[in-house]
């Protein structure tokens, strides 16, 4: 039976060991070069892998920053703030995932220094941004947010309702621009802000849908005292609304009627929509861009237009559109020619802080050639804007009714009594510095003792009368209950009488 040749033994034979080892590399390599020039050649018509695709739709472009600015410490009526750690970050790309937590927040998958977690997830095939930006300033703290947000009012809580693989986030803040002042967050209701894989299961499916966005705020707090209406709320409302022009929904936890009703025009200025009581409703309301909390400066009733768009300017002549103020400038005597009297107004109070001589004062003021006012402002704020808005001169004791200084004309005086109890810094933050930032000209007058009611519930050679800074180290309620609940004031009309001149020196420039 002859033999069988097959391919192997002819290659077995024409070949050495060491020859078919050499050639089984070659073949090897060729292989691959071919294979990597069909690789080439067909790339462009080849799709991504369906897995890849896959985790690609699951990135969201989601970023929780949290900005902390450093402040030093500084009393606030009511309360301390202390000084916080500073956390600078920087916002992330659309293609990011980035959630920037404090140590009091849940959830990351890395730590990195000072407490700060981060969780990273890149990829460009997202072109949404969804982002919350929390930010915690020395007198406030509020968070912006954009994407699929859901506002439950019964919970109060604020859901970033996103299909995403961040770790979960929440932060709690209360909507009031007074941040630190616990007396003030008693009556200030807390909301949650919750994003993550929790929040987006925890969602509540959409009752509402508004296609403009929307601001959270409280009315609780110190709202019902005057000046805290505006330091608080009026002014911060306005720097958080005013870029929507009016194309923005406010939702009000913790609503006054009556506040509503005597900012009424303001707010009808700023929102062209139906005010929401966030905390009756029972329906889920959904929006793509929502604000918690305002914006505020440190100072009181303060705009920094190097930090803002706004002005104390622009506030003012916003005040005289909500008002229909008629009154731009203040009278100037010297072109006057004495046609007509300078206006003005004292005001006059019921209880704490009230002029015990009103008569006197207003007397020696006509004689000197005022037309003298004397009102007590109220609630009413449209009559009060108006009454405030006619006069040229506005005079009063330290008190919440100075705040309406505010409709006063261009180049009027504001003229603050001050009493006696270390009352310097607070005359000077609450309305003297202020009052240069609307272009007014400021006068301040320190009384004497013996012109403050005091002297007739104190012995001569108490501390209450020689030492208040004594006091003031015993406590803010210590000093509120004696300096500003005890006292009333009788001036010296004839001392006065040099302020009074002062102002109408003022009103010839």
């Amino acid at each position: 039976m002859g033999e069988k040749i097959t391919y192997e033994t002819i290659f077995a034979r024409s070949f050495s060991r060491y020859d078919q080892k050499k050639l089984g590399y070659g073949a090897f390599l060729g292989c691959l070069l071919i294979a990597l020039s069909f690789c080439i050649v067909f790339k462009p018509y080849l799709g991504p892998l369906p897995v890849l695709n896959m985790r690609m739709s699951m990135d969201v472009g989601l970023n929780m920053l949290r900005i902390m600015d450093s402040f030093s410490s500084e009393k606030l009526r009511g309360g301390d703030i202390s000084s916080s750690m500073t956390t600078i970050v920087t916002e992330t790309s659309s293609s990011e995932i980035e959630m920037v937590e404090e140590s009091d927040t849940t959830g990351t998958n890395e730590t990195i220094s000072n407490g700060t977690k981060v969780i990273n997830n890149k990829n460009s095939s997202q072109q949404k941004e969804m982002k919350t930006v929390c930010h915690v300033e020395e007198s406030t703290e509020f968070c912006e947010m954009n994407g699929d947000i859901r506002v439950d009012g019964k919970s109060s809580t604020v859901f970033m309702a996103v299909d995403t693989m961040v770790a979960n986030s929440s932060w709690v803040i209360g909507p009031y621009a007074r941040r630190g002042d616990e007396e003030a967050f008693k009556r200030v209701t807390k909301w949650s802000i919750k994003s993550g894989v929790d929040a987006y299961e925890e969602a509540p499916q959409c009752d509402q849908r508004h296609n403009v966005p929307a601001i959270i705020f409280s009315t609780g707090g110190y709202a019902g005292n005057n000046f805290h209406d505006y330091t608080d709320i009026v002014l911060p409302l306005y720097l958080t609304s005013r870029q929507f022009d009016g194309e923005v929904k406010f939702l009000i936890t913790d609503k006054n009627p009556w506040w509503i009703e005597k900012f009424r025009n303001i707010l009808q200025k700023l929102s062209r929509y139906e005010l929401v009581d966030i905390n009756k409703e029972v329906n889920i309301h959904c929006f793509t861009s929502v604000i918690v909390g305002l914006k505020r400066y440190p100072k009181e009733l303060k705009i920094d237009p190097s930090k803002s768009p706004y002005s104390m300017k622009e506030l003012r002549q916003f005040l005289r559109s909500a008002y229909s103020l008629k009154k731009e400038n203040a009278i100037n005597m010297k072109d006057n020619g004495g046609k007509r009297r300078p206006r003005l107004l004292i005001v006059s109070r019921k209880s704490t802080r009230a002029f015990t001589n009103t008569n006197a004062i207003s007397g020696m003021a006509t004689r000197l050639g005022y037309e003298v006012v004397v009102t007590e402002v109220d609630s009413h704020v449209a009559r009060v804007a108006e009454m405030v808005n006619s006069c040229d001169v506005m005079m009063g004791v330290h008190g919440a009714g100075l705040t309406n200084m505010v409709f006063l004309p261009e180049n009027a005086i504001l003229i603050q009594v001050i009493p006696i109890g270390g009352f310097e810094w607070l005359a000077k933050t609450d309305f003297g510095e202020p009052s240069k930032d609307l272009n007014l000209r400021y006068i301040g007058y320190k009384i004497k003792t013996e012109e403050s009611s005091l002297i007739q519930q104190y012995p001569p050679d108490h501390e209450v009368l020689n030492d208040p800074y004594a006091v003031q180290k015993r406590g803010w309620y210590e000093f509120k209950s004696i300096y500003l609940q005890k006292q009333n004031v009788n001036l010296d009309v004839d001392r006065f009488r040099a302020t009074l001149l002062r102002a109408l020196e003022l009103l010839h420039q």
